[in-house]
């Protein structure tokens, strides 16, 4: 079984299919590395794909501190493994989660990146509601740590943004929320703790997100509530980004649109490598009226 080792020692199981320009694949609190089958698949018949399984992810390791569960953790992690790979730069690919990482390589380390697909970023952004937001992590840390995965993937299967994919795809629904049901109930705690729950808003970073001029799709459900108004903040902010919703669609795009998410996917990195993706021309803005 493959593992990169971080810089703090810890080993972190990645899966790699297909050659060509690098894709690696970032995933959601709720998922792993198995949770990008359908992308792993589709995208490694001309790339090749990375898909790894984040620290607290069994099989990677789960140390057992939330001291280093942090964001600063995450997004390294992903560069470490592109690091053990001898990969230099490579399109990064997230949802929720693993967006959030993806953007900080870009605000951190952007010449790692060829671009970056931010799907249903942002969630727990808003800063009227961020003090209840993070409460809410501590609580529900607390909830894994108390009842364990399977008992929380029995609550949670019935989110509001889970909603959709659970009316298209009941069988694939059932297969994701077994999946989390199986997850390290010390990880999952550590990682809501630590990473959902003290992660910077992105709202309080926009002159550095003015500055990123990594070519950016933005990915968005038109059900998933809590992930629109991010979505509209970085499209105008992200030099160049590019933004689309996905009709009828709740949090986990890639899984419940797998069809459409690759065609999006395909034809924005088919673009970047083409040198057509490039920054906003200002023509296209509309002044402000005086």
């Amino acid at each position: 079984m493959p593992y990169a080792v971080t810089k703090d020692s810890v080993r972190v199981h990645y899966e790699e299919a297909g050659s060509g320009t690098p894709i690696i694949f970032l995933h959601e609190f709720a998922a792993d590395h198995t949770n990008w089958e359908p992308q792993m698949r589709y995208f490694s018949r001309g790339h090749c794909c990375i898909a790894y399984s984040a620290r607290g992810y069994s099989p990677s390791d789960v140390p057992p501190s939330a001291d280093v569960y942090t964001y600063e953790h995450f997004y390294t992690d992903a560069l470490a493994v592109l690091d053990h790979l001898g990969i230099a730069k490579a399109h990064f690919v997230g949802l929720s989660m693993g967006s959030y990482s993806s953007l900080q390589v870009g605000l951190n380390a952007p010449e790692r990146a060829l671009s970056m697909t931010l799907a249903a970023v942002g969630s727990g952004s808003g800063l009227e509601n961020l003090d209840a937001f993070r409460a809410q992590c501590v609580a529900n840390a607390e909830q894994y740590e108390t009842i364990g995965s399977a008992e929380v993937a029995k609550e949670t299967r019935e989110a509001p943004s889970r909603i959709p994919f659970l009316l298209k795809d009941p069988r694939g629904h059932a297969d994701f929320y077994a999946a989390l049901a199986r997850h390290d109930a010390k990880g999952s705690a550590n990682t809501m703790r630590s990473f959902q729950g003290k992660r910077p808003s992105i709202y309080t970073m926009t002159e550095a997100i003015r500055r990123v001029p990594t070519p950016a799709l933005i990915l968005c459900g038109d059900e998933d509530d809590n992930c629109v108004g991010p979505s509209l903040f970085l499209k105008q902010y992200l030099p160049a980004a590019g933004l689309s919703f996905f009709p009828k669609s709740g949090h986990v795009l890639n899984l419940e649109e797998p069809a459409l998410f690759n065609e999006m996917v395909e034809r924005f990195i088919a673009l970047v490598e083409a040198g057509r993706w490039p920054v906003r021309d200002p023509r296209s803005l509309v002044k402000a009226m005086v």
